[in-house]
C-alpha cells in the first residue's frame, strides 16, 4: 500500500509519461537520442543559474533548454562540423558549466545526486502544475503539427516540395523536447530522462502499425514502467528514477522474447 506522499510522483511520473509517449516516437524515428541527452546535459546549467539568480529552478532549467537547442539549431546549419561532434560538445561543455558555477556557489547546498538521477520526494504540487500544464499545451502543438512532423520525418526533400517549413519543424521538436526535459527533470533525472524517451517507443516499434499505434503504444508502457518502478523503489528504497528505467529496459528485453506480429 502506498504512503499518500507517493501521490504527486504517481502523477508527475504518469504526466511525463503521456507527453515521453510521441514525443520519444519522433527521437526515436529521428535518430535524437543524442540530442536528447545533449538538452538533458544542458538542464544542470540551468539549475546552477536558477539558484545563482533565486528563480525557480523549473523555469531556469527550462530556458537554459531552449537557449541551447536554439545555439544547436544555429550551430547545425553553420557549422562545418559533424551533429555528432557538436552534440558532444554542447553536452559536456554544458554539464561541466553547471557542475563548475554550483562549485563556486560556497552559500548554496545542492543535492547533485537529486538532480542527476531524480527524486521522488522532491515533486511538489507546483511540479504537477508544470507537468500537467505545460504537457497540455505540448499535447495541442503537437497535435496540430502532427502530420507536418511526419511528413519530415519519412522525407524532409518531399516535405520541402511540399511547402513544408522543415528547418521551423525540426527547431519546433527541439523546442518541445527541451520542454519535456525540463518539466520532467525532478521526476527522473538530468542524466537518465531521454532513457524514459526512447526505451518506451524503440519497445513500442516492434509492434506497432502505425505511428499513431506507436505513440499509444509508447504511453502505455511508459505509464507502465512508472508505476513498475515507483513499486520497486517503495518496496526496495531505490532511487526513483533508475527504478523506472530499469523496469522500462525489462520490458523491452521482455517484448525481444514476443514473436513480432506480421
Amino acid at each position: 500500500m502506498w504512503d499518500s506522499f507517493l501521490l504527486y510522483a504517481l502523477l508527475a511520473g504518469l504526466g511525463i509519461a503521456i507527453l515521453a509517449g510521441p514525443l520519444g516516437s519522433f527521437v526515436v524515428w529521428r535518430r535524437m537520442a543524442y540530442f536528447g541527452d545533449t538538452l538533458a546535459h544542458s538542464s544542470l546549467l540551468g539549475i546552477a543559474f536558477g539558484l545563482l539568480l533565486h528563480i525557480d529552478l523549473t523555469l531556469a532549467v527550462l530556458v537554459a533548454c531552449l537557449c541551447l537547442g536554439i545555439i544547436l539549431a544555429a550551430l547545425q546549419r553553420a557549422s562545418w562540423l559533424a551533429t555528432d561532434t557538436l552534440l558532444g560538445i554542447l553536452a559536456h561543455t554544458s554539464l561541466s558549466l553547471g557542475l563548475v558555477a554550483l562549485a563556486f556557489m560556497d552559500n548554496v547546498r545542492v543535492d547533485l545526486m537529486a538532480y542527476l538521477f531524480g527524486d521522488l520526494l522532491a515533486i511538489q504540487l507546483v511540479d504537477l502544475y508544470w507537468i500537467y500544464g505545460g504537457g497540455a499545451l505540448l499535447l495541442l502543438v503537437l497535435r496540430y503539427y502532427w502530420s507536418q512532423l511526419l511528413s519530415i520525418t519519412v522525407s524532409e526533400e518531399l516535405a520541402r516540395v511540399e511547402g513544408i517549413r522543415v528547418e521551423a519543424l525540426k527547431l519546433l521538436l527541439l523546442m518541445m523536447i527541451s520542454v519535456l526535459i525540463a518539466i520532467a527533470m525532478k521526476f527522473v533525472g538530468a542524466l537518465i530522462i531521454t532513457s524514459l524517451l526512447i526505451i518506451p517507443a524503440a519497445t513500442a516499434r516492434r509492434f506497432s502499425r502505425s505511428p499513431e499505434q506507436m505513440a499509444f503504444y509508447a504511453i502505455g508502457l511508459g505509464m507502465l514502467a512508472v508505476v513498475g518502478g515507483l513499486q520497486l523503489s517503495v518496496s526496495h528504497d531505490t532511487p526513483a528514477g533508475p527504478s523506472v528505467v530499469v523496469v522500462a529496459a525489462a520490458l523491452f528485453l521482455l517484448s525481444q522474447l514476443i514473436p513480432k506480429r506480421g
